[in-house]
């Protein structure tokens, strides 16, 4: 994929930190962008061919300068992951507008923002979008309400984006991520509910970072040049289980 530029947000850690390191190192020029300039800083330095861009997705005045500072230093854009999130979880009852509001703002109307600005340069490489959702996507989940809610709304956006950008050759598809090993989920996930996680996955174990990021530079790859309107759920099996019945798979029981 040599010569090929593409911007990836929320590039300063995790999923999307590693798939900018992946990119790179498959000869892609990567514009990073994030919001936290100085962890951005951090995480670019020392690394050619990228480029840190700190916008913040949620602000349509950030993403136009995202799309101008990306082709003024590549002079194309190829791929388009949009990987910026945020996470506010708590009951519904609780979920003030303006907690549901900063969540939407960064996991839907980045997504749409980004997406928009980048369509016209997309449309000349006959590029593709690359969307991350969740698994809390497909699946409802205690405490989710704005985050299930905002992943849900990604995957259709996704749908929608393919079916209309289909004839100009862009593609457009979706990463659901299960549970992944990264520095937040090892700082709030208690002994107890990693547990109940391998549990309920049928592969036992969370993901990690570098698998997901291999998920989304295959679905960038000349290999998925006929997949456009997806969803890939890589989750380790955990959306295939449905609701999951822990104690019965541990012992092999099942109804008589």
């Amino acid at each position: 994929m040599s010569a090929r530029t593409a911007i990836v947000t929320g590039a300063a850690r995790g999923i999307g930190l590693a798939t900018a390191k992946l990119l790179l190192a498959e000869g892609v020029s990567v514009a990073m962008a994030d919001r936290d300039a100085d962890e951005l800083a951090r995480a670019s330095d020392g690394l050619e061919n990228a480029l840190a861009l700190p916008y913040d997705v949620s602000m349509p005045a950030d993403v136009d300068a995202m799309v101008a500072d990306t082709l003024a230093r590549f002079g194309r854009i190829d791929f388009l992951i949009n990987n910026a999130g945020v996470a506010d979880f708590g009951p519904m009852e609780d979920h003030t507008f303006a907690r549901w509001r900063a969540v939407m703002e960064t996991n839907l109307d980045g997504v749409f923002l980004c997406s928009q600005a980048v369509i016209p340069a997309l449309k000349k490489t006959k590029g593709c979008i690359v969307n991350i959702a969740s698994i809390s996507g497909l699946r409802g989940s205690t405490l989710r309400v704005a985050y299930g809610t905002s992943k849900a709304a990604v995957i259709h956006l996704t749908r929608q984006q393919a079916a209309e950008l289909g004839e100009h050759g862009v593609r457009a598809n979706c990463v659901a991520p299960g549970p992944v090993r990264t520095k937040l989920a090892a700082a709030v996930h208690t002994p107890e509910i990693i547990a109940a996680y391998h549990d309920a996955i049928p592969l036992n174990r969370y993901g990690s970072e570098d698998e997901i990021a291999g998920v989304i530079a295959f679905l960038c790859s000349d290999r998925a040049s006929y997949v456009t309107g997806q969803v890939i759920a890589a989750d380790g099996g955990f959306e295939s289980t449905g609701v999951g019945l822990p104690a019965l798979r541990a012992d092999g029981a099942g109804p008589a």
